[in-house]
């Protein structure tokens, strides 16, 4: 689809990526910008429609619908990291946030969205993953198993929406130069080229964009052993 001339509406859209994207889809020629957020006063880029959603809020879902009517792309990229492990001691209530958020709220956006965008000639879904979409970090160990979960839900929308016209792309990226992202320690993408690069790809067609070489090279070994991907699984030589 052409981003010239669409209109969109972006989640998470009051900082890091979500507010890149809404500063790429402005430069390209976008004829109108929802910018989702759940604080609306924390939404200050010119040119853009704040619109109050919490993801993981069905009232604010069957509001934003509503209201943003003549949507062609969505472009899902709310999300939370608690940083919780499997056997932390916050474990079940912060799974179960992370999963609500980055799960159940994306899929209740393109389910409320989906006969708009129908209706409106098909147009475009942009679910925001992650490289930890094919990798596990115990230290992240909830935000990777939703991500995962995100990523083979993204793969059913693709296929159900395809009859309507409706192109469903997974972007996935590494660290971004973003809140989230502050206290790790590696090297970061910058986000305006992050939704740059997903932009291109919507036009183009592509079904994912690996927008850094962390994603591509993780993408490439998954048919690997997986002491490739864990290398502490590996055994100790002379042990």
């Amino acid at each position: 689809m052409e981003i010239a001339g669409s209109v969109a509406l972006v989640s998470g859209a009051n900082r890091g990526l979500g507010a890149a994207f809404c500063r790429a889809l402005l430069e390209a020629g976008a004829s109108k910008v929802y910018a989702g957020a759940r604080d609306i006063d924390a939404v200050g880029l010119p040119g853009v429609i704040p619109v109050r959603l919490d993801i993981t809020s069905p009232a604010d879902v069957a509001a934003a619908a509503s209201e943003c009517g003549d949507v062609s792309l969505l472009i899902n990229n709310a999300g939370i990291l608690t940083g919780a492990g499997v056997f932390s001691e916050d474990a079940m209530a912060a799974g179960r946030r992370e999963f609500e958020t980055n799960v159940f709220g994306p899929l209740a956006l393109t389910r409320a969205f989906a006969p708009i965008l129908g209706s409106n000639g098909g147009g475009a879904v942009i679910n925001v993953l992650s490289v930890l979409s094919w990798l596990s970090n115990p230290g992240a160990a909830f935000y990777c198993a939703s991500k995962a979960a995100s990523w083979s839900l993204t793969n059913a929308m693709r296929q159900d929406l395809h009859a309507q016209h409706t192109h469903v792309m997974a972007l996935h990226v590494g660290l971004m130069e973003t809140d989230m992202a502050a206290r790790l320690r590696g090297s970061k993408s910058s986000p305006d080229e992050v939704a740059s690069q997903a932009l291109a790809g919507i036009q183009a067609g592509a079904f994912e964009v690996l927008a850094d070489e962390t994603s591509r090279r993780v993408r490439s070994g998954l048919s690997a052993d997986l002491t490739v991907l864990y290398p502490s699984l590996a055994p100790v030589v002379g042990a």
